[in-house]
């Protein structure tokens, strides 16, 4: 008798995480298919799909369950998941996390804030949404997020065993990072403790999330012929929010003294200035505020900072975009800003 909650018309149980590089999301999803193929003897797969492996950048792993008789022979990306986990609340800006999600499906969530506020900003209209706080379980104890993201999956997945996992997380640290392996597990039990839930029910004959492939905004037929850009970032979108893992500096003007070491190790020149005198009437260029558009929360600024004027903070929903100091830029690629 199959241990499977739900199958699709190919007998698979599926599951996409949806993250961005250093989150540790492709490892995850190796770990999560080990435990259920070594642990309960289910047929499984699992493979990651993303880009320039850059830090920062939109990662997606797949997870599939069968029972074990029947084969795998499907290796395409999964495009109608029966449960979502998003690693990176920020991820739904730029892309489509709940792209073919079932009515009835599940979507895990890593962040702070209710389920009704979670659920207005994903528009999602209904299906069970779990949160979890894996950022502060993870920094708390020391680990990553993707422990605590895999403890609250098997909560929702209550056909996998808990201890086939903690078995997986042994193994996978305890040659190398010995010391990680108890850290690691008290991580995996507090997600799986910790998660809430909430159901928004689903009326009859709903629908769920149809499926869309992105296409790229420019191609041959539509980018500029000798385009230059020269604003901040590395794509036309040119917004790197999405690329934070929860923290970003923060910016106290009134113990500033205007050095530009922060300037000066910035990769994405997030620094904006304007021009003034000081108290001796001597022209300067001040630190006006940062332009939090371009910054990917590497912190490199609040370490090099000599005051107390940059800090790590803690990312809230709506902070940057509050704070955030706009640059100044006339032109851009293809005509004017």
């Amino acid at each position: 008798m199959s241990i499977l909650p739900s199958k699709n018309e190919h007998g698979f149980f599926e599951i996409r995480l949806e993250s961005i590089g250093g989150l540790g999301a492709n490892l995850a999803g190796k770990m999560l298919a080990e435990s259920g193929v070594l642990g309960l003897g289910l047929n499984g797969s699992n493979f990651s799909s993303y880009g320039s492996e850059k830090k920062g950048t939109p990662v997606k792993s797949f997870v599939r369950f069968c029972d074990p008789d029947v084969e795998i022979r499907d290796h395409s990306p999964i495009e109608q998941p029966h449960v979502i986990g998003i690693f990176h609340e920020a991820l739904y800006k730029t892309v489509n996390v709940l792209s073919g999600l079932n009515p009835d499906g599940i979507v895990l969530v890593n962040s702070t804030r209710e389920s009704d506020d979670i659920k207005k900003d994903l528009k999602l209209e209904y299906g069970t949404l779990a949160v979890i706080d894996s950022l502060t379980i993870a920094v708390e104890e020391k680990t990553k997020v993707n422990t605590a993201m895999l403890g609250a999956m098997f909560r929702i997945c209550d056909f996998l065993d808990p201890d086939s996992m903690r078995n997986v997380i042994r193994k996978t640290f305890e040659k190398k990072y010995p010391h990680l392996v108890e850290p690691n597990i008290r991580t995996f039990n507090r997600g799986y403790n910790e998660v809430n839930f909430k159901t928004y029910k689903s009326p009859e004959g709903a629908e769920g999330k149809k499926f869309t492939r992105p296409l790229p905004r420019l191609g041959y037929m539509t980018q500029d012929i000798g385009g230059v850009m020269v604003a901040q970032a590395n794509s036309i979108q040119k917004d790197l929010s999405g690329s934070r893992q929860g923290f970003l500096p923060e910016f106290k003007q009134e113990t500033c003294i205007n050095c530009a070491s922060c300037d000066t190790v910035c990769p994405d020149f997030c620094f904006v200035w304007e021009a003034g005198e000081d108290k001796r009437g001597r022209k300067q260029m001040f630190l006006k505020g940062i332009d939090y558009q371009y910054c990917k929360g590497c912190l490199k600024c609040v370490e090099a900072c000599p005051t107390d004027a940059l800090s790590d903070l803690r990312e809230m929903i709506g902070y940057a975009d509050k704070h955030r100091v706009k640059q100044n830029f006339p032109y851009v690629a293809g005509g004017l800003a």
